[in-house]
């Protein structure tokens, strides 16, 4: 049988050592101790979950400051969605929600880049299965997005509109990441369960979110967690996905926020805004967390 998994995930160390103090202000510290109290505590595996079938290291916020993670310098501020494929208005629209809940999320601007077409991925890097055509991932990643990566990029990410795959023992990917290039990629196709209309559609801009910041957060070297419920959890197939939160639990709001220094009270009311709007089953856990911080 081959193998399915949500996220095939490159682990490369991708920055140089760079000097940052580890401490945090008063009202950072403030915040964290508060919001700590609205982390829910992780449930035990059932089989098939992605911790049942995986045996991984808790990385503490200690860790994270001693891996050497990647830091954008001054001129990495943009991060880059770069759509491949034909689109129909919908899933535009998908995309253009995922794009505003990204420059949210990671507090940087956030570029959805003109569609390119996939006529350019070669033969060997294609294929039929399951009755559809798939693109193979690592073409995508280093024959397409690295070698004209952006120089003001924090990070890009492709959206192919066709299913994708990573090598031929694998059935199908739902996303890949190389960290030590900033590139990544997902597919729309199996978020909006192969069709996206208008009964799926808030589930599908849910699923595309969800794997986009999870995947740039890889991408800036946040682990999985393994602390509390949190977008930074693994996870073996949309249903474990679509149980799983949006948001990110303390210990990994100290590392987001200790590499990227924005304001941690008007990201959390950026988020419930959009969440009021778009991802209305995740806004009680932000308005726990609004409660807590007083503002």
């Amino acid at each position: 049988m081959k193998k399915v998994v949500f996220l095939l995930l490159i682990l490369v160390s991708c920055a140089d050592e760079k000097s940052k103090s580890v401490s945090f202000s008063t009202s950072d510290s403030k915040y964290f101790t508060a919001i700590s109290a609205n982390d829910v505590a992780l449930s035990q595996p059932q089989f098939g979950d992605w911790r049942q079938q995986h045996i991984e290291k808790k990385q503490t916020f200690e860790d994270y400051v001693s891996d050497n993670p990647f830091i954008p310098d001054d001129d990495q501020k943009v991060i880059y969605l770069q759509p491949i494929g034909k689109f129909d208005s919908l899933q535009v629209k998908a995309i253009e929600l995922t794009r505003e809940y990204v420059e949210i999320f990671f507090q940087r601007k956030t570029v959805v880049l003109d569609a390119i077409p996939d006529a350019g991925i070669p033969a060997g890097s294609r294929r039929q299965n399951f009755g559809h055509e798939q693109l193979k991932t690592g073409y995508i990643l280093h024959k397409i997005l690295a070698p004209d990566i952006p120089d003001d990029a924090m990070a890009i990410m492709a959206i192919s509109q066709k299913d994708l795959y990573p090598n031929e023992d694998w059935n199908y990917v739902f996303g890949q990441a190389s960290y030590s290039k900033r590139v990544g990629v997902t597919s729309i196709f199996r978020l909006q369960d192969e069709y996206l209309g208008g009964s799926n559609f808030d589930v599908c801009v849910r699923r595309l979110a969800n794997v986009s910041v999870h995947e740039i957060g890889h991408m800036l070297t946040i682990h999985h967690c393994l602390f509390a419920k949190c977008v930074m959890n693994g996870s073996n197939n949309l249903q474990e996905t679509d149980a799983g939160p949006m948001r990110l639990c303390s210990d990994c709001q100290k590392k987001l926020k200790w590499n990227l220094g924005y304001d941690n009270s008007d990201r959390l009311k950026d988020l419930l805004g959009f969440s009021r709007k778009h991802l209305v089953g995740d806004v009680g856990e932000l308005e726990k967390d609004m409660a807590v911080v007083g503002r």
